[in-house]
């Protein structure tokens, strides 16, 4: 019964907060009482939700007569934002030509919570009829991509992100300690390598994409199956992913004087 009365009310708190930052957008500087009339609600319930938006740095105090604006948490949200967008359009090409040069299917995915989220992806000659991954996110742990994206953060962080290491297939890393000397290894060697640790079946090599400060903000990876990407077309197509995935990162201004 709980469930059924807070669902709505819930729902209806989500869609009153973000009218409150469209009034802001539009308005410039609202205060409470006129938030409050526009959404028809009591002063009391517009000052609740504006102080939960402000305590998110989304909304801000303009000036000490209590008029409201928007905060930098929305720069920070539309920054992310474009900057994944940025990664897809300067990745476009270069993954165009490493598909043509592989065969393959390329990925380009960023990390996202405890995931891999897929932002693109190209389908090289060889597949057919691949799977669409764009959208959909995938284990950390068991993917190259995600390997990749794991090999860029902190010792604290990926203690807050590897908090169970799920086993898909026979040959899923479960062990911590051993994803961590993987990692490690990811990192000397500058790529991934994920051989039927998703799925049976399926191969996949990924190497870092890097912003300008050197950051790993991206993984880019070519994918098949493991009868056509066996370990010797695997080592040699890694030369190859690492030269595009380096070009990307050129792109977005790794390696610029």
């Amino acid at each position: 019964m709980s469930n059924t009365v807070e669902a709505p009310s819930t729902v209806q708190s989500v869609d009153r907060a973000v009218t409150i930052l469209e009034i802001l957008a539009r308005n410039g500087e609202s205060g409470v009482t006129e938030i409050a009339a526009e959404l028809g609600v009591h002063k009391s319930t517009a000052f609740r939700l504006v102080a939960a938006l402000e305590q998110r740095g989304l909304v801000e105090q303009a000036s000490d007569r209590g008029k409201y604006r928007l905060g930098v948490g929305i720069l920070r949200l539309a920054g992310a934002t474009t900057a994944r967008l940025d990664v897809v359009q300067e990745a476009r090409p270069v993954c165009r030509k490493l598909a043509a040069d592989t065969g393959e299917t390329v990925n380009i995915a960023v990390l996202s919570e405890n995931s891999a989220l897929y932002l693109d992806q190209i389908a090289g000659s060889s597949a057919l009829q691949p799977h669409n991954w764009v959208g959909q996110h995938i284990p950390l742990h068991a993917t190259s991509n995600g390997k990749v994206l794991l090999s860029g953060l902190h010792q604290d962080e990926l203690s807050q992100v590897l908090r169970s290491l799920r086993s898909y297939t026979e040959t899923t890393i479960t062990s911590k300690a051993k994803l961590r000397r993987e990692l490690e290894q990811v990192r000397q060697r500058g790529y991934a390598v994920a051989i039927d640790e998703l799925e049976v079946g399926l191969t996949a090599l990924a190497a870092p994409i890097r912003n300008a400060h050197g950051d790993v903000i991206a993984s880019l990876s070519v994918s098949g199956p493991s009868f056509r990407l066996t370990p010797e077309a695997v080592e040699s197509a890694v030369p190859t992913l690492v030269e595009a995935a380096a070009e990307v990162s050129n792109r977005l201004g790794w390696g610029a004087r």
